[in-house]
């Protein structure tokens, strides 16, 4: 039940994936529940770029391979991190990740720009195009350790590029986090962190979500649903920061 409300709200307002991780972190270790959410909410991506397709076109070629690669490459890699970080390294990592996550959703408004159907495409010089590709790099490379936020980490990474109006950002952004999180998920695999017993039945309730959370989209209010995943992303890294680091120091003051 919980997936089918994270999937719809990743449809509708984006942050579904700090209720899975959540939920996770209470039956599984961190690093497994992070990978073990990553697969919950991977189906939602090829459904998301198909419906974006015809927005897609508006992208030059070039501009695609360009960003396609890095976005793979850091996807990779950051999933890769996850691994090697160990469980020790990642709990101490979790409330920042959470904040982080959720600070991202609030400025939202902020971040991701609407822009115009009239903007021209980039003329970018050699400096600036590298600049696009570490940006890019850097935001795949979150997505591949953590993922929540990524939608709109990448969003705001591709406005600054002036590609198009919100609608072909958002089709690129769909392509780029699809491919990045697909690349995390098969490396999280490979690596054995993914609880199947609740990666399948997750997959399915998010898949469910995220189709549920497309048909109501144009019904749903969206602000009220974005506040809430900000309060509880709110609420569970300031529970994270106290039971890592506020019993931390009650143990050591009562050494």
């Amino acid at each position: 039940m919980v997936t089918i409300v994270a999937g719809a709200i990743n449809a509708l307002a984006g942050g579904g994936g700090l209720l899975t991780f959540t939920l996770l972190m209470l039956v599984i270790p961190p690093v497994a529940a992070d990978a073990t959410s990553a697969v919950a909410l991977l189906a939602a991506y090829p459904t998301a770029v198909w419906r974006t397709r015809a927005e897609l076109t508006e992208v030059p070629r070039r501009w695609i391979w360009l960003l396609l690669i890095p976005s793979i490459l850091g996807g990779l890699l950051g999933a890769l991190l996850l691994s090697w970080s160990g469980e020790r390294n990642f709990v101490v990592l979790v409330p920042w990740l959470v904040l982080v996550a959720t600070l991202l959703i609030l400025l939202r408004p902020i971040l991701v720009s609407q822009g115009s159907a009239d903007q021209p495409q980039p003329h970018l010089s050699a400096v600036l195009q590298a600049v696009a590709v570490v940006s890019v790099f850097v935001v795949a490379l979150y997505g591949g350790y953590f993922g929540a936020g990524i939608g709109i980490l990448m969003i705001s990474a591709l406005s600054l590029m002036r590609l198009g109006d919100i609608h072909t950002v958002v089709a690129l952004k769909n392509l780029l986090a699809g491919c990045l999180r697909g690349v995390a998920v098969v490396a999280l695999v490979a690596e054995g962190l993914v609880d199947w017993r609740y990666g399948v039945p997750m997959a399915i309730g998010g898949l469910v979500g995220g189709y549920l959370g497309s048909m109501v989209s144009g019904r749903a209010n969206r602000a009220v649903v974005r506040w809430v995943v900000i309060g509880i992303g709110f609420g569970v890294a300031a529970y994270y920061f106290w039971r890592i680091y506020g019993l931390a120091e009650m143990h050591v003051g009562g050494e």
